[in-house]
């Protein structure tokens, strides 16, 4: 039996293809997407999710529309990288049939919690505001979940958007904190996610006949130049879709145990994460955090969802 999973995601190119392989995975059930500001602003996103399940024929999936701007630091959206209007590619105009349902985002997490009774996965991959409202609306929302996975965070690596921070935990460190304080959850950060990259030659293999193919294409090559310069890589990282392949096969990464904490003072570590690799806090363990990634796992599962969804 499918495990029910909640989303909450701001697409964004790599959040379109965590979407797709979590709608073509056999363990997952897709009990909904959550929609947050980040790689553009709340209101496209919501737009982009909706459009995302309606070029899939999936108008079945809920979708509910939540913050619009972080807690206590500036909006900052990513059209450069994503593309205007914050994706790319031929996405269908939403119809009525993904409209969104009439409760905000993080009331919705909750309502979901509730329904599923423990069995509820929730898989944050963007902005972590949603989530820490939720829990402020919920207190005991963490023990209502199954589990909680984040896609976030640049422990021992360069932040992909500072050099200490990676996007997801840079654009509102503070909900960042109350969500890893609060949940014990699995994050799942750049330091595997960068590494989550497909091959050149299959990308360029991709059919590209009709929306579905080249919208596929678009996000998986939504990388400009300077950016794979900038990181080293051949191929745009899939940041988001390797969170989701976690969800479906949790060998697709190894984790550690440790206390973590995220910067949210204003400056160059805002939305760093630290790990307390070796006990200095003496604090105990409060999350696991990905060390290690099976990169051929994760790809040849991004490439039977893609082939999947292009039948």
């Amino acid at each position: 039996m499918a495990d029910p999973l909640l989303i909450d995601t701001d697409p964004g190119c790599d959040d379109a293809l965590a979407i797709l392989l979590a709608l073509e995975r056999p363990e997952i059930d897709v009990a909904g997407l959550t929609t947050v500001f980040g790689n553009t602003t709340a209101e496209r996103t919501t737009r982009n999710a909706r459009a995302i399940l309606e070029l899939f024929g999936r108008t079945d999936v809920p979708v509910a529309a939540g913050a619009t701007e972080p807690f206590l630091v500036e909006l900052d959206t990513a059209e450069h990288i994503h593309g205007e209007g914050g994706i790319r590619g031929p996405l269908p105009e939403p119809t009525a049939a993904t409209e969104p349902v009439d409760i905000h985002a993080a009331q919705f997490i909750v309502e979901q919690a509730r329904k599923h009774d423990g069995e509820l996965r929730l898989a944050a991959v963007g902005r972590l505001t949603n989530v820490a409202l939720a829990i402020a609306l919920e207190p005991e929302l963490p023990e209502m979940l199954s589990d909680v996975l984040i896609m976030g965070g640049s422990a021992f690596v360069p932040g992909n958007v500072t050099p200490l921070a990676s996007a997801n935990f840079h654009g509102d460190p503070h909900a960042a904190r109350k969500v890893l304080r609060d949940t014990d959850p699995t994050v799942v950060g750049v330091d595997v996610t960068e590494e989550a990259t497909l091959p050149a030659d299959w990308i360029d293999s991709v059919p590209r006949e009709g929306a579905r193919g080249e919208c596929i294409y678009q996000w998986l090559t939504y990388y400009a130049e300077e950016d794979l310069t900038r990181y080293g890589i051949e191929t745009a990282a899939i940041h988001d879709a390797l969170a989701i392949a976690a969800v479906a096969d949790s060998s697709v990464i190894d984790t550690e145990r440790y206390y973590m904490e995220v910067e949210a003072d204003d400056g160059l570590a805002r939305g760093a994460l630290a790990c307390d690799v070796q006990g200095v806090t003496g604090k105990e363990p409060n999350g696991s955090f990905a060390v290690e990634a099976d990169v051929e796992r994760y790809r040849r599962m991004m490439r039977d969802a893609v082939g999947s969804a292009l039948m």
